[in-house]
């Protein structure tokens, strides 16, 4: 491995999930936002094909998309949207929500797009990719572009299986990769911690493989406010509970 490639495996980082709903978007622009904090650069890229909705999240208007980027009437670079112009301490690429035809894509350009993501990351300290939920063509595609994946998940049984099936699949598409697990929305630290050992005990058992827990979220009402109010949650809400735990994880990384 030369030292581009051993940069990228640990500066572009994919945040996905088996379903929708468990928090990961929320979590990977705070990430993006704890990251930043450090002095990172920092860009969050939004790739849910179907749902994007980082600019939505973050109160933004920015004026191209990756369906633009898709369409080739602008350049990956030109989708930018930087942190002068946002008002945030990252740069962001929106994604266009309700696309079909993004999420059509056929194989060879998303591996194409997935290359192009890989370039533009040699030029920050953290990309971080947030993909669709599911396990659809075009998802488990992409998170082959990266070698560090985080699975977000909640303690919701459907939750776990979904994230199972995810997992499954991107490991018998790169076994070489890292998988990490979040969980998000838990009652108390003990909770968040006896849903992955349930996921842990299942991917050893039928995968032989022991992904890691990298931390645990705790259930924060100043989440769903920061939500309403289109604000990064550190910024409106900057020792929270919840903040604090994704501080931490930015630590780890």
């Amino acid at each position: 491995m030369n030292k581009s490639q051993d940069k990228l495996q640990h500066n572009l980082i994919t945040v996905a999930s088996g379903k929708g709903g468990v928090g990961k978007t929320w979590f990977a622009a705070t990430l993006c936002q704890a990251l930043a904090q450090k002095g990172k650069k920092t860009l969050l890229f939004d790739c849910d094909f179907g749902l994007a909705n980082v600019d939505i999240q973050l109160g933004l208007m920015p004026p191209h998309d990756l369906g633009q980027v898709i369409s080739k009437e602008i350049t990956l670079k030109d989708a930018i949207y930087h942190k002068a112009s946002s008002g945030l301490n990252f740069d962001v690429i929106s994604g266009q929500s309700g696309s079909g035809a993004l999420a059509s894509l056929k194989i060879e350009r998303l591996i194409d797009l997935g290359a192009r993501i890989c370039n533009l990351a040699e030029e920050y300290d953290y990309t971080i990719m947030d993909l669709g939920a599911g396990v659809e063509n075009s998802v488990m595609t992409l998170a082959r572009a990266s070698d560090k994946v985080i699975v977000v998940i909640t303690s919701d049984p459907t939750s776990l299986t979904d994230a199972y099936a995810f997992i499954k699949l991107h490991n018998m598409r790169n076994n070489d990769a890292e998988i990490q697990i979040v969980v998000n929305m838990a009652e108390d630290q003990n909770e968040g911690r006896r849903a992955f050992e349930k996921i842990l005990k299942v991917c050893q058992n039928f995968l032989n493989i022991s992904p890691k827990l990298l931390g645990v979220i705790n259930r924060d009402k100043h989440v769903a406010d920061a939500i309403r109010a289109q604000a990064p949650l550190l910024g409106r809400y900057p020792q929270s509970v919840a903040g604090e735990n994704v501080i931490e994880i930015a630590k780890k990384l």
